[in-house]
Parts: structure tokens; C-alpha cells; sequence
């Protein structure tokens, strides 16, 4: 494995009876780097973080986190991550400040290092005015900086982010993410999974697609968006009834244009060049606009279509 190269895994197969989880994923993920998983339920995201944290062996395939293979060298691996699963793992009964006290306790820390940690964490977290009240107390957002702070008791090298944000307001997710965000800054390597796209493009530098146990696609967003699509213009008219005269105005300009819906039209464009065109060929042919805008592919337009192509050749 490269130095740089902190999770890595080669043609991992999971299967449970009959059924195939895992179908000989390969990935890899550079020190102080994010990696987003996006797929839906069962697209086989959960149980590779649990075979790469080591809850779960393999089938077939080899895989090594921080150096360490996860099969023979189990220990080792767990001595350097942090667990974030898709429900808080906390004890609801004690405090907070209980929780993180136990865990650096267990993972060896002493009185003072323990209850350091622990005041250090429930600062990071916003969490140091609820610390005294059992974790029950919590609403869902705290909760879940909670579980997340108990991932980091260990410092870990590595962290794995398992749907962290499902069931979380806006504002709780935006807190989550900013925290993140600092915890790549300081060097740590992650990998999410998520299902929120929004989430993969904020804070992913690499997007790995899964589908039916498979990476069906991966690259950055920039690159992925560019794989399943090109820029276009998108107009919105002012009335439904002008939408067959402005495509009929687009096409005599040299355009493509194509009706979303009525009121709704959208043409293909490389550049800022075809926006241009566009604007003029509306307003020569007097149809009124609410709306224009050039659109890039988004990460939706990217998940759709690949998981649709995996499930046409699947067929």
C-alpha cells in the first residue's frame, strides 16, 4: 500500500447465503482525505464500512486501513479508527460527559487524560452546557455530536461516517459538516456514505457510486458530472402557452431545445456563447421570460443516470 494510501481495497466480495452484498469492490482513499459513498439501501455501503472496520470479515478480496490488513491484523485497525453508525451509539442512561469518559477510560487513558479529552470534545461539539444531563435528554442533533465526538476519543487516524445526517434539520447537518470539514483540515482520512447528494458534493474529494454490491462509477464531482452530461440553458417562460413558439425560435437560431415541461424549455450549451444566443433568439421572436440560467450537471443528474445504466445492463 502507498504511504499516502490510508484505506485500500482490493476485489472485496461479501455474501450472505445466496445473496451477494459486496461484488469485488475495489477502492482507495489518500491520508487526510474524504471519500463519499453514494448509493441506495442496499447498494452495499453499510456493509463495506463494516468489513472495513473489521465487524465483518470478507468472502474474497483483500482490504488494509492505516497500513493494517483486516483480516489478520484486526486490532490493529480498530486501535486506529473512529465508528459513526447510521444510529447514535451512546448510552442514553448517563451524561454526555460520562460517555466520553467511559470510552477513554476503556481505551486507556487515565483520570486526567480521560476527563481532558472528554471537556476537550463537549467544547468542540457545543455539547459543554448539556454535559451533565443523560444523553436521553438529547434532541436528535445533539445526539448525534455525540456519537460522533465518542468516535474521536481515540484520535483516530481514520473515521468512517456511516449516514451520519440521516433524520437531521438543516441546521444540525450544516453543524456536522463544518465539524468535518475541520477534522480533514487536522489530517484525518473519511469515508462517508451518504444519500444525500448535496452532502457528497460538499464534502467528498472523491465520489464512489455504488449499485447492486458494485462501484459502478467514481471520480471527483467535477469529473463525474462531466461524464453523464453537459452544461444547459434552462429558461423558464413567463406564459405555459409560448413553449412550442420558443423551441420553434431556439431551432431557428441553430438550437436544440427540448420542452421539460409546459412553460419550462432546455437547451444544450458549452458555453456562455449559447446563453447569449438563446436571450437573443427569445426576445427577436417577442416571448417573455420569467427565469434563464446556464446549469451544470448536479450529483442528482449523476446518480440517476449511472444507476439506470447499471440496472439496463443488470437486466
Amino acid at each position: 500500500m502507498s504511504r499516502d494510501c490510508v484505506i485500500e481495497a482490493t476485489a472485496i466480495t461479501r455474501t450472505f447465503g445466496a445473496v451477494t452484498a459486496l461484488d469485488e469492490v475495489s477502492l482507495s482513499v489518500g491520508r487526510g482525505r474524504v471519500l463519499g459513498l453514494l448509493g441506495h439501501n442496499g447498494a452495499g455501503k453499510t456493509t463495506l464500512v463494516n468489513v472495513l472496520a473489521t465487524t465483518l470479515p470478507p468472502t474474497s478480496g483483500s482490504a488494509s486501513v492505516a497500513g493494517y490488513d483486516v483480516r489478520r491484523q484486526g486490532p490493529e485497525v480498530r486501535r486506529r479508527i473512529g465508528l459513526t453508525g447510521q444510529f447514535a451509539s451512546v448510552d442514553a442512561a448517563i451524561s454526555g460527559r460520562a460517555n466520553l469518559l467511559l470510552l477513554a477510560r476503556l481505551l486507556g487513558a487515565n483520570r486526567r487524560q480521560a476527563a481532558e479529552r472528554a471537556d476537550e470534545l463537549l467544547a468542540v461539539f457545543e455539547l459543554a452546557e448539556a454535559a451533565g444531563r443523560p444523553a436521553r435528554t438529547y434532541s436528535g442533533g445533539m445526539r448525534r455530536r455525540l456519537d460522533l465526538a465518542a468516535s474521536l476519543v481515540g484520535r483516530p487516524e481514520v473515521i468512517f461516517l456511516d449516514e451520519p445526517t440521516t433524520g437531521l434539520d438543516p441546521t444540525s447537518r450544516n453543524t456536522l459538516w463544518q465539524i468535518v470539514e475541520g477534522l480533514v483540515e487536522q489530517g484525518t482520512t473519511v469515508l462517508l456514505t451518504t444519500q444525500y447528494l448535496d452532502e457528497a458534493d460538499r464534502l467528498a474529494d472523491t465520489i464512489a457510486v455504488m449499485s447492486a454490491g458494485r462501484v459502478v462509477e467514481s471520480g471527483t464531482a467535477s469529473a463525474l458530472k462531466a461524464r453523464v452530461g453537459q452544461r444547459s440553458v434552462h429558461v423558464r417562460l413567463s406564459v405555459a402557452a409560448q413553449t412550442d413558439p420558443a423551441c420553434a425560435a431556439l431551432r431557428r437560431a441553430g438550437l436544440q431545445p427540448a420542452a421539460a415541461e409546459p412553460g419550462a424549455v432546455v437547451a444544450p450549451a458549452d458555453s456562455a456563447r449559447e446563453l447569449a444566443a438563446v436571450i437573443r433568439a427569445l426576445d427577436e421572436a417577442g416571448i417573455e421570460v420569467d427565469d434563464i440560467g446556464l446549469r451544470e450537471p448536479t450529483l442528482d443528474d449523476v446518480y440517476l443516470t449511472l444507476t439506470a445504466r447499471h440496472s439496463a445492463l443488470a437486466a
